[in-house]
């Protein structure tokens, strides 16, 4: 709860300090042409990068593989294309950041590295490892009363 309230008003009055800061320096209209910029720019950069990792994407599903790395690389896209969206240039950083196929490669490769990953459903659930018994649920053909025939 207090990461969120972090996240929805304290960035924003981040943002805002920082915003009125830089236009005391160089003037209002051209922060608003930066912060125009800063989004245009970002939009080039990741339809170009959204395009490459679609493409490497592809490519591994033609070869039979799990495109994995790729679909965290979309998650750090799209998380960067909102971040540029929104006005500020704290959240264009981080945005940028997310867009950069060398700092995006770094974190992915992180939070891999790091990241504790459990494939099924929880110990105790339905389909999971009952009383001591493995259950497979299915259904079955027998092929060896079609060959009698």
């Amino acid at each position: 709860m207090p990461l969120l309230i972090l996240l929805f008003i304290g960035v924003p009055l981040v943002e805002l300090y920082v915003l009125i800061q830089v236009g005391g320096v160089i003037g209002a209209l051209p922060t608003i042409a930066l912060c125009v910029l800063t989004a245009v720019a970002g939009g080039a950069l990741l339809r170009q990068q959204g395009l490459a990792t679609l493409t490497r994407a592809r490519a591994n599903l033609e070869r039979g593989s799990v495109p994995a790395i790729e679909l965290l690389e979309a998650v750090a896209l799209a998380l960067g294309g909102a971040l540029l969206l929104t006005p500020g240039f704290i959240t264009d950083v981080v945005g940028f950041a997310c867009l950069i196929p060398w700092t995006r490669h770094y974190v992915i490769g992180y939070i891999m590295r790091n990241a504790h990953i459990t494939y099924g459903p929880p110990p105790g659930q339905a389909g999971g490892h009952r009383g001591g018994q493995d259950y497979i649920e299915g259904e079955y053909h027998r092929r060896d009363d079609d060959h009698r025939r």
